[in-house]
């Protein structure tokens, strides 16, 4: 299992951290406390991620962002994941799974941060970050997978959620991306998605 704590990456024995993350930051027209409500209630969640999300707010509680509300379990988004940590208003990190398209690694489990911070005039500038890769072309698919969903998908629709309401899920619209790629290498002087 790969962990996040502070800004380094901890592998258990046997397992490689890969240097590589994923990583951006935003602003945001809302304030912090705005945003976290966005990313950690169900109603929030429903408002620009999911049309359905499960969150028991604490430490080691369940956090569950459901894309496809009606499919089997297994099949619905990203299920069972796990709180690890609550700063109301400032920071927020949880597990995060591969997609089921990815099966044999979607019982492994990458780590989301978000770090929040408050902007002049109400605004909040979210730092996002997605680590725990390992190797291997399972891994490198996810990465890819996760760069465009984050980036081109989520995010946006995070931004928009702000700018001009709720999301739709009737109607989505497609946005522009927050930026040409959130891929970043740890080690210096490498390419970015982790190559040496």
């Amino acid at each position: 299992m790969v962990a996040l704590v502070g800004t380094a990456l901890l592998a258990a024995p046997g397992v490689e951290a890969v240097d590589r993350v994923l990583r951006t930051e935003i602003e945001i027209a809302a304030t912090p406390e705005e945003v976290w409500k966005a990313w950690t209630t169900p109603e929030g969640i429903a408002t620009f991620f999911a049309p359905v999300g499960k969150v028991d707010l604490r430490v080691d509680g369940t956090y569950d962002v459901w894309f496809n509300p009606t499919g089997e379990p297994g099949e619905r988004g990203a299920e069972g994941m796990r709180i690890l940590d609550v700063d109301p208003a400032r920071r927020f990190v949880f597990t995060w799974n591969a997609p089921p398209n990815i099966p044999k690694i979607r019982g492994r489990r990458t780590v989301v941060v978000l770090d929040l911070a408050p902007l002049p005039g109400g605004r909040t500038r979210l730092r996002f970050t997605h680590a725990g890769w390992a190797e291997g072309t399972d891994w490198d698919r996810a990465y890819d997978y996760f760069d465009h969903a984050w980036n081109a998908v989520v995010l946006p629709r995070l931004r928009r959620r702000f700018e001009m309401g709720p999301l739709d899920w009737s109607q989505v619209p497609a946005l522009p991306p927050v930026a040409p790629t959130l891929k970043v290498s740890l080690v210096e002087g490498a390419a970015p998605g982790g190559a040496r």
